[in-house]
């Protein structure tokens, strides 16, 4: 078993056993058929470990905080689907270019007062990015809250995230390439190819 199968297996288990705020139940996970077409929609394709998310474990219904948001269809909660809330959040930037929003940047869980956790999806390292609006511009929205998808989840699985109680102090910090990556004509880092693996 791969370090990342591994990783999904012990997500699994999680999932299975702790509910976020607001959710009842893990919904079942959505067939290769909904992420071809949510990477339709988005115009990218989802890191691998996101996909598999998706496809092994459920649509939504764990996770820290408020818990992973559905991928295309909203099921009997109150969040909207990630492939939504992103297209929203695009077009929200082109009414309003003082507040943009990144290209491939994927909000996949929500932390109440309309902060997301984000995956950049364009960057091969799948970085989990925090956005905070509440900031007084965009400058200082936009904060790196893990390295990679994988780390993001091993913190979850850990308890060792920044939003545990236990772990204060640990404030994620400013995302370095928010403004280069806002900038019109720049160019975004290539997708990544996504191998699917085995069941947990």
């Amino acid at each position: 078993m791969t370090e990342i199968e591994q990783l999904l297996a012990q997500v699994a288990d999680k999932a299975r056993t702790t509910r976020p705020w607001g959710w009842t139940s893990l919904f079942e996970p959505v067939d290769a058929a909904a992420v071809t077409r949510a990477e339709a929609a988005l115009g990218f394709r989802l890191p691998p470990p996101l996909a598999e998310l998706y496809l092994r474990i459920g649509d939504g219904g764990f996770g820290p905080e408020y818990g992973l948001l559905p991928l295309l269809d909203s099921p009997p909660a109150d969040e909207p689907a990630a492939v939504v809330q992103y297209l929203a959040n695009r077009e929200s930037a082109r009414k309003d270019p003082a507040w943009p929003w990144p290209e491939g940047v994927l909000p996949i869980s929500h932390w109440g007062c309309a902060m997301y956790a984000c995956v950049d999806c364009l960057d091969p390292q799948a970085p989990v990015l925090l956005f905070e609006p509440n900031a007084d511009d965009t400058d200082h929205a936009w904060y790196v809250d893990a390295p990679s998808l994988t780390a993001w989840l091993r913190a979850w699985v850990d308890g060792t995230g920044w939003y545990e109680e236990t772990n204060e102090g640990a404030d994620p910090e400013p995302w370095p390439d928010f403004r280069r990556r806002t900038t019109p004509g720049s160019t975004p880092t290539p997708a990544p190819t996504r191998t699917p693996t085995s069941a947990p």
